[in-house]
């Protein structure tokens, strides 16, 4: 079994398994139309996916940085479970100082809330300006589809229940040996985080990939969920090929425990480490 705690630079860092998503297969997409499509889907031979969702904990010498939070009690008793894996690595809420949001998506962003308070009272929440920017705007809200409009929620519910503590961040250091590094697409202010260390750096990558036994060897496999699939579609590539090059381990939002991206025949393929 895939090691849930691994050792980077000034952090321990801590994978939190939240839950397990498991859609219908008909919210995969192909980039090259229905017959790519159809053949991935016949290839998989299942109704269903199988999406791990995950968040993760920093522990250092100054105190607890978490990569987003998960979806708290907002997705019924199969997801939550970040929280009492928190509890387990002996991590109170209190505890928390810092959290870098990937993007303001529900099951990334809504472990922040309980109810209408703060569920980790003493954090500063560092969120993408552009992602804050779209979920805020009223325009874009209305030119995007119903069913994708939950971000929006959350940009507000976020606002209203942390006020001052939310901290808009560009691209580049955030934090003592934390980088953000812009990943857009399936949202846009899409971002992961680059955890330095001194002989091998961590990306948490957020969504980049949803499915890592079937987007590296085809990134161009997306999901329903990416709201600009073009955009999306690059970014896989670039971040699959830049992780490859620089030889950084990875994890991610929906990526089973920390792996390697090595390049294959076909695409890439993801070595658990």
């Amino acid at each position: 079994m895939t090691s849930k705690f691994r050792h980077f630079g000034q952090y321990d860092v801590i994978l939190l398994h939240d839950g397990v998503f498991e859609p219908s297969i008909d919210v995969l997409i192909h980039a090259d139309g229905s017959v790519a499509r159809q053949r991935v889907i016949e290839a998989w031979g299942k109704p269903t996916l199988r999406v791990d969702v995950n968040c993760f904990a920093l522990r250092g010498a100054d105190g607890i940085i978490l990569v987003d939070a998960g979806t708290g009690t907002s997705w019924g008793p199969n997801y939550g479970h970040a929280r009492s894996a928190l509890r387990e690595a002996g991590i109170a809420p209190e505890q928390v100082q810092h959290i870098l949001i990937t993007h303001l998506h529900g099951d990334h962003a809504l472990g922040l809330l309980d109810g209408d308070t703060p569920y980790f009272p003493h954090a500063d929440v560092f969120v993408p300006d552009r992602d804050l920017a779209f979920f805020t705007d009223p325009a874009a809200r209305e030119a995007t589809p119903e069913a994708r409009r939950g971000g929006f929620k959350v940009a507000e519910q976020l606002q209203r229940v942390y006020g001052s503590r939310v901290r808009r961040i560009e691209e580049g250091p955030v934090l003592a040996g934390i980088e953000a590094r812009s990943l857009p697409g399936h949202t846009p202010g899409h971002t992961g985080y680059l955890v330095r260390g001194e002989d091998k750096h961590l990306l948490i990558w957020g969504d980049a990939l949803h499915m890592g036994n079937l987007q590296p060897g085809d990134p161009k496999i997306g999901l329903i969920f990416d709201l600009d699939a073009e955009m999306a579609l690059r970014t896989r590539q670039a971040v699959l090929e830049d992780a490859a090059r620089e030889g950084w381990i990875i994890a991610g939002g929906h990526i089973t425990g920390f792996g390697r991206v090595r390049r294959a025949s076909e695409g890439y393929q993801i070595v658990p480490v």
